[in-house]
């Protein structure tokens, strides 16, 4: 099966760059690109969500021809929650599971001020605040000046974000959380739970929000172990749908 990882603001494809070694041979690791940073980094980042998942919903369409489950953290957990809902509107094949990373159910979301919109100075201490970009790229002014367009774009996508109700999802989804994280808690996490007709899980690690780096090889076993049940489930799904093949071993890349 395949895992799309999504990033979190102001992150790109290459903090999932570990990830294929320290996972099960059976799954398929697909950091996505977007647009705004590294590799892409002269792209125009999307600012709204609903532009940004219709967009993926067209890009990964040719992916999605065996199962999947999604990774996001932080704005790549809000981005795969609204993908799995904007796939199911399309009618295209969704996910097994959701692995929901750092961020809020959005319908406990708290008011939200928009930084994005602050002047540079008061937007670089913002980010600094948050802990999430080097101290010396935004110290830099090269490096900043290049940085600073994807972090304003992917702050602006979270915070003009605006939750719809729609009906429960079908797959089963984790939630992860900071035992540290001053953003969420365990209450805001758990709310997760609401948007699922199949099993949830709720796992608090040690750190702050950017657990996902300094706890990195206590979340991949924890994901290691979800993936092999979701691998063997889907397996057993697969008998019956369209994108049955069987599992191949993954290519370095």
């Amino acid at each position: 099966m395949r895992l799309f990882c999504l990033p979190y603001a102001g992150g790109g494809a290459s903090i999932y760059r570990g990830w294929p070694a320290l996972l099960p041979i059976s799954v398929e690791v697909v950091p996505v690109h977007l647009p705004g940073r590294e590799a892409r980094i002269n792209e125009q980042p999307f600012t709204r969500l609903v532009p940004l998942v219709e967009t993926l919903s067209t890009v990964l369409a040719p992916h999605l021809d065996k199962p999947f489950a999604i990774f996001g953290h932080s704005m790549g957990a809000l981005i795969a929650f609204e993908l799995a809902r904007q796939l199911r509107r399309e009618n295209k094949p969704r996910p097994v599971h959701l692995f929901l990373s750092g961020r809020d159910a959005p319908q406990l979301l708290k008011g939200c001020l928009q930084t994005y919109k602050l002047p540079e100075p008061e937007f670089v201490e913002e980010v600094k605040r948050l802990n999430g970009t080097p101290r010396e790229v935004l110290e830099h002014q090269e490096l900043k000046k290049l940085v600073l367009p994807s972090l304003r774009g992917d702050f602006e996508v979270v915070q003009t974000y605006s939750y719809t109700a729609e009906p429960k999802l079908d797959c089963s989804i984790s939630a992860f959380g900071g035992l540290q994280d001053r953003s969420t808690s365990m209450f805001y996490l758990e709310g997760w739970r609401e948007h699922t007709d199949a099993s949830f899980s709720l796992d608090m690690l040690p750190g702050d929000h950017f657990f996902l780096r300094t706890a990195q090889h206590l979340l991949l076993d924890i994901l290691s172990q979800k993936l092999n049940q979701v691998v063997g489930m889907a397996h057993a799904h697969s008998q019956h749908a369209s994108w049955a093949e069987p599992v191949k071993e993954r290519l370095a890349t």
